[in-house]
């Protein structure tokens, strides 16, 4: 059946049940005139007359005459509406029983019904009164009133039931009559009651069905996955329903049947009468119709819902089409990228791997592509009704997938054709390496024997006898047979390898023509000479550092290695067995320089794919899509705490540092020049090692991670990730170790000084990163550390406290018991912390310091020497109002800091000397200032260099007395810590567990010696009077001690601290040292008051100014050097420095 036809019975079943009723206008049903029904004035009881006609019964109603018109109507044509069209078109029969009535009721009846009976008639009967008189009455009656009670209808009187069972068959009539057709009313009420709203219930679920149908076939189709999706469920819920209503009305529609038909079920000689058996037809017409109906509503939805499943299933086909489409566009996108063919070994091997993984990721999205492409036969095979469109999208996907299979592979076969040409290059450099060996290795002391010239020349052309699998033959050849790779960069290598290997060769020449020579039988002794290296040294071929591979390969590295330490023994063995020939050893330096020169570029390159295999194999996987359900939430958006700066690293290594280096391969010993020129760009790695501690705890939770094990097993790497998160801190220390090696033979040669100040530098760089690493560890102090200038140093010492102030108990304390500190040295500060460790695991293990109390350097003064312990020294605060003796580990790392606490206070100084030359000084003091013989402390610098020194000093310094302008920073108070309390200071990640801290071995011990050799030398009290602060006299001190001899002085500062309490002293005064006692006392008259008393030598120190016998500084007086160097005592009156005054300390 078609979808018209479906139709066409969907939009008239509805019509059926008003046919059933065959009433046109307004059909009236059971339950409407249920009421009147049940007075049972009048019935059909479903007999029949012996022509079929159906009978209507009106018993004795003593109230006939009572009921309303209306009703009357309502019953009357009710029941000539049951029966059949047929039926009802034959004529009525009616059977009016007045036999208890009277005559004037009869006569009134049978009018009434002749006047409002509405359909035909055949016979009417009635059953008049039994009353005699009543009889007699209603005969005479008759005959007189025939014409008025005429119908169209003859109308017989009877006088007995039996004379109706003359014109009705007994069967036809109920028990009341005689008969005996079994009828109750009650039950034929409820039954027609149920039939009438069961068809209604029919009629009421086609036009359901009808509308829902109309619904269904103006829908348009939506153009999306969800739309369509919601409408079939919609759709398929609203079907789902209407289903279930005719299941109702059929279930209904049984049990009506079902009540009809149980007579003759329990009893199979029951015999149904006419209106039960139209009954039982009625209800399976109605049935009937419902199933034809439901049938043909099924077939409707059918095609309906296929319509929507392939509608369905096209915008599934789109939506995926447009989702594989893009995906095959960005790998197509990302194929193109493989462009380059790589210009070393390495570097291919590194692309083919790479392409590797791309075609494994991107085999996913291929194969998605090919099975949705796939599925057009299907699309055809089922008809679809868009199949037209679909067909050309699944040729498009098939081209797509071809298309960038062919171009993979393509890409591989150029890939592995460069491959092929960069094995034939490595061979050639390795080869030409091999052969620069073999000529630098030959000891010429051997070759002046003939027997030694012959051995030589046999190693030689067996050498060259292994050219020919490993040397470039023909060089057009390689043109020819690689053209399609050959980019400008790699045939300028080709060039530069073949060139290099004609060098060697021509080399070998040489040799071979000298060795010929030695080799003939001589007369006379001849001595032998090297072949001079200039082919080798100046031509732009034959350095091995022209190797544009990146040695990935262990082998080959190692190799390297070997013949790189081999070469260096045997050069130096052979330097012995020349006896010191300069020209040989300059050959020697000239290939060591040009072996560290390699390595340097080789790791260089090895470093730079490392860099760019994490950030590709890891990095940029964390963003890409497919790989976003291996990650978990709280590593999301972590990218930047794991991986630091590391692309900012590699940008600069890979676009700038790398091919600077690369420029200076035919020059080693100018190499320094590079690293300067780039020095600036190295402090990126600070940043990087700042972060490193953030990035190992995030790494610790997250190492098991299924994405970091994914792509690990991607990259094929056997270590896991953390392992080359460590690549730049090591990298950024093994260029020291190289510039030293690279400095060791190049000490004459031009860019000595460069190597030497690029090595300054990049210590100076892994100095400052460790201080940093430190410094970011700090916790607890109230304010802002950038303020307080560069990070100059910081170390562990131990700390003891003598303050003026404070009670005598804890003074004593502080006298024995150290303190643990942490010292950070800044331009402008020097922080005290107590370094707390922490537990952690492997690179976690690292020290927090808590923020202790700190010192303005404004009025810091050290001594350098404390009497009894050269690794002590003194830090003191407002003109030693607060005293912190300090003890380093060791004499030179005291050294170390008391140089540049001394530097940090000399350009103080020297900012204080600047400012007062734009003042008018109104007072200038200079007096002589003799040098003691012990002063001479350094045996490297002359006695009149350094007096010339002293007298420059002391003339620079007569300017600090109009210094009145300078202000000092402000700095926290001393012992004011963080409001943060301790359990809720921030705490810092967790960071390697090392020797050195945070990775960097040797770093500060190596800046350190570095610091100590260059402040240190030739440094002294007698040289440098300005930073001199020996306080206190060691038993067979160090050379720098200033001794105090009896004569008169001038005080520039207020005492009252004397053993005597009644002696005091005033700035002004003029005193006489009279004698010198025990214990370092000195006895002393103050000329001015005439006061005696014993003071300490070191308060002395403070006290007296310029004299001959004692050196002093102090604004005060003409600015001459102190023996306690300090921005406080040279500054603090002139300069109005506010001291900050200090709590006690607290460990």
């Amino acid at each position: 059946m078609s979808m018209s036809e479906i139709w066409i019975v969907l939009c008239s079943s509805h019509k059926a049940p008003d046919e059933i009723m065959h009433q046109d206008i307004i059909p009236l049903y059971a339950a409407d005139i249920q009421d009147q029904l049940k007075k049972q004035f009048a019935y059909l009881s479903g007999g029949r007359g012996g022509d079929g006609c159906p009978v209507i019964t009106f018993p004795d109603y003593p109230a006939f005459s009572e009921i309303p018109e209306k009703e009357f109507q309502n019953v009357l044509t009710y029941l000539t509406s049951i029966p059949s069209l047929r039926d009802a078109g034959i004529g009525f029969i009616l059977v009016i029983d007045r036999r208890q009535d009277k005559w004037t009721s009869v006569k009134a009846s049978i009018l009434r019904i002749a006047a409002s009976f509405p359909g035909n008639l055949q016979l009417v009967l009635v059953l008049r009164p039994t009353g005699f008189f009543h009889r007699a009455l209603s005969d005479i009656a008759f005959r007189f009133n025939r014409d008025e009670l005429k119908m169209k209808v003859p109308i017989i009187m009877l006088g007995s039931v039996s004379e109706l069972q003359g014109y009705i068959d007994k069967t036809q009539l109920t028990e009341d009559l005689g008969g005996t057709l079994d009828y109750c009313h009650n039950r034929w009420l409820s039954r027609r009651t149920a039939i009438e709203g069961f068809a209604q219930k029919v009629k009421q679920t086609a036009q359901i069905l009808q509308s829902f149908g109309t619904e269904l076939a103006e829908t348009e189709l939506p153009n999306d996955v969800q739309s369509t999706s919601s409408l079939l469920a919609t759709h398929t819920e609203k079907k789902d329903k209407m289903k279930e209503d005719i299941r109702v009305a059929v279930e209904q529609g049984d049990d009506i049947l079902g009540s009809i038909t149980k007579p003759v079920t329990e009893n199979p000689e029951y015999k149904l009468n006419q209106d039960q058996l139209d009954n039982q037809t009625t209800v399976e017409r109605l049935l009937a119709q419902l199933h034809e109906t439901e049938t043909a509503f099924d077939e409707f939805w059918i095609k309906h819902q296929q319509k929507l499943e392939q509608c369905l299933r096209l915008r599934n086909f789109e939506q995926d089409f447009r989702e594989v489409k893009a995906a095959l566009d960005i790998v197509s996108e990302r194929l193109s990228a493989f462009s380059d063919v790589g210009n070393s070994r390495s570097h291919v091997e590194h692309i083919l791997k790479d392409l590797a993984n791309f075609e494994e990721k991107s085999h996913e999205t291929v194969a998605k592509a090919r099975m949705l492409a796939s599925e057009r036969d299907a699309f055809i095979q089922s008809n679809h009704y868009a199949v037209d469109s679909i067909i050309p999208k699944c040729s498009e996907l098939h081209h797509l997938c071809d298309a960038f299979t062919t171009e993979t592979e393509r890409r591989r076969n150029l890939l592995n054709k460069s491959l092929e040409l960069h094995d034939l290059l490595e061979k050639s450099m390795k080869w030409c390496d091999e052969g620069i060996y073999l000529l630098a290795s030959q000891p010429v002391d051997k070759c002046q024997s003939q027997d030694g010239a012959e051995s030589a020349l046999q190693e030689i052309e067996k050498f060259l006898d292994t050219g020919a699998g490993n040397k470039i033959k023909e060089l057009n050849k390689i043109y020819r047979e690689y053209a399609h790779i050959l980019n400008e960069d790699l045939k300028e290598h080709v060039q530069k390898v073949f060139q290099k290997q004609e060098s060697m060769e021509e080399m070998f020449q040489k040799r071979q023509v000298s060795l010929k020579k030695l080799a003939a039988k001589q007369t006379r002794p001849v001595q032998p000479v090297a072949p001079r290296p200039e082919a080798f040294v100046k031509s732009p071929c034959t350095s091995p550092g022209l190797q544009r591979e990146n040695v990935s390969s262990s082998e080959s590295s190692a190799l390297r290695r070997v013949n790189y330490r081999k070469a260096k023994s045997e050069m130096t063995e052979l330097h012995q067995s020349r006896g010191g020939s300069t020209m040989d050893d300059e050959e020697n330096l000239a290939v060591l320089r040009q072996h560290v020169m390699n390595e340097l570029i080789e790791t260089e390159r090895a470093y730079v794919e490392e860099l760019l295999c994490v950030l590709e194999g890891y990095a940029a996987e964390m963003d890409n899509p497919l790989m976003a359900h291996l990650i978990s939430p709280e590593l999301q958006n972590k990218k930047d705490i794991l991986f630091g700066n590391m692309e900012e690293i590699y940008h600069f290594h890979n676009r700038i540092f790398l091919r600077e280096l690369e420029t200076y391969v035919e020059y080693p010993e100018l190499v320094g020049r590079c690293f300067l020129d780039q020095m600036e760009d190295f402090q990126i790695y600070e940043k990087y090692c700042q972060n490193k501690p953030r990035s190992e705890s995030l790494w610790r939770q997250f190492s098991d991670s299924v994405f970091f094990q994914e792509c690990q097993r991607k990259l094929d790497h056997k270590l896991s990730l953390d392992s080359y998160l460590l690549k730049p801190v090591q990298r950024i220390t093994k260029y020291q170790l190289l510039l030293k090696e690279m400095l060791k033979y190049s000490k004459n040669c031009e860019g000595a000084e460069d190597l030497q100040e690029a090595l300054t530098s990049i210590l100076g760089i892994l100095k400052a990163v460790n201080d940093s690493m430190h410094q970011i560890a700090i916790t607890g102090y109230d304010g802002n550390l950038n303020e307080l200038g560069k990070l100059l140093m910081q170390g562990s010492f131990n700390v003891w406290t003598d303050h003026k102030k404070g009670h005598t108990k804890v003074k004593d304390l502080a006298r024995f018991k150290p303190m643990q500190r942490h010292l950070f040295l800044h331009e402008k500060a020097v922080l005290f912390c107590k370094k707390r460790e922490e537990n952690g695991e492997g690179y976690e293990k690292a020290p927090s310091y808590s923020y202790k109390h700190s010192l303005n350097m404004a009025a810091v003064g050290i001594t350098e020497n404390v009497k009894g312990d050269a690794k002590k020294f003194e830090i003191w605060y407002n003109a030693r109002e607060e005293v912190y003796i300090v003890q380093a580990p060791t004499p030179e790392v005291k050294a170390t800091w008391v140089n540049e606490i001394r530097k940090v206070l000399t350009s103080q100084l020297q900012a204080c000397r600047e400012a007062s030359q734009h003042r008018t000084l109104e007072q200038t003091q200079s007096l002589p200032l003799p040098l003691p013989a012990s002063s001479c402390a350094s045996p490297s610098r002359n006695h009149i260099r350094n007096t010339k020194k002293m007298e420059e000093k002391k003339a620079d310094l007569t300017s600090l007395e109009g210094c009145g302008t300078a202000v000092a920073p402000k700095y926290p108070e001393k012992g004011k810590a963080s409001p943060t309390s301790p359990d809720k200071k921030a705490k810092r990640h967790e960071v390697v567990s090392d020797p050195t801290p945070f990775g960097i071995r040797g770093w500060a011990k190596a800046s350190h010696s570095l610091d100590a050799s260059e402040e240190n030398d030739g440094w002294s009290s007698a040289e440098e009077p300005l930073n001199s602060s020996d306080a206190e006299e060691e038993g067979g001190g160090g050379g720098g001690e200033i001794k105090l001899t009896p004569g008169k002085y001038t005080v520039v500062t207020d005492y009252d601290k004397g053993v005597s309490e009644e002696f005091t002293v005033k700035s002004g005064d003029l005193v006489q040292l009279i004698r010198e006692g025990e214990d370092g006392l000195w006895f002393v008259k103050n000329l001015s008051s005439g006061r005696e008393g014993w003071i300490p030598a070191n308060n002395l120190l403070m006290l007296i100014g310029n004299s001959k016998s004692a050196q002093s500084l102090s604004s005060s007086e003409s600015g001459t050097a102190s023996s306690n160097l300090s921005t406080s005592s040279s500054c603090s009156d002139s300069c109005n420095v506010s001291s900050t005054s200090f709590s006690d300390i607290k460990g």
